[in-house]
């Protein structure tokens, strides 16, 4: 695999503590198999290396304000953001977790739907950076992973999906939505990605 470092974005979904920690609101849907599958350490690999390439690192993040003005419940999933009272704007439930804090010269988008790039500046973002491939790491594979990833082959991009620095509810979850990437991006490895980079990766 080969990757022109300064037209790629390093895509981080949903790394908050609402989504991926234990006490967070979804916690028990995702928390488990995020620390299991080590998408944390794996994505700050990537994103480390990813800088000192001089890659683009964007986080997106969903959050809406106090009230939920800005929600539309028409998603199950989404529905269950007003039932729960979370990932409100400003809260740390709703910010990056500590180990994957955006360091300067990052980008964080905030949206309010399953894709990063519906309602967001995101493809602003990117097209005004030069950008036309991006690497994807986050959290659900089968929900705003593939989501994500749908737009931005729709709007273009070369779209990468770094199968171990992303999880699901299930193991098997997230393999079934591998598989259904692999027709629509590119399915990749974290070692692929660091090689494609020129770092080494590193040993477990």
């Amino acid at each position: 695999m080969e990757l022109e470092p300064r037209r790629t974005a390093f895509i981080a979904v949903h790394y908050q503590n609402d989504v991926i920690t234990r006490d967070g609101a979804f916690g028990a849907f995702f928390a488990e198999q995020a620390a299991a599958a080590g998408v944390v350490p794996t994505t700050r690999t990537l994103q480390e290396a990813a800088r000192g390439a001089g890659s683009l690192v964007v986080y997106t993040r969903v959050a809406f304000q106090p009230g939920y003005g800005d929600l539309v419940g028409n998603f199950p999933l989404l529905a269950m953001v007003g039932q729960q009272g979370c990932l409100v704007d400003g809260t740390s439930a709703a910010a990056i977790v500590d180990e994957l804090t955006p360091q300067d010269g990052d980008i964080v988008v905030t949206h309010q739907r399953v894709s990063g790039f519906v309602g967001s500046e995101l493809d602003a973002v990117l097209r005004g950076r030069g950008v036309d491939t991006v690497v994807i790491t986050g959290v659900a594979t089968n929900m705003s992973i593939e989501s994500t990833a749908r737009s931005a082959g729709d709007l273009g991009y070369r779209t990468i999906v770094v199968a171990d620095a992303c999880s699901a509810a299930a193991p098997e979850v997230h393999q079934a939505s591998l598989d259904s990437l692999g027709m629509l991006g590119e399915v990749v490895s974290s070692s692929d990605v660091l090689e494609a980079l020129k770092v080494p990766a590193v040993s477990a």
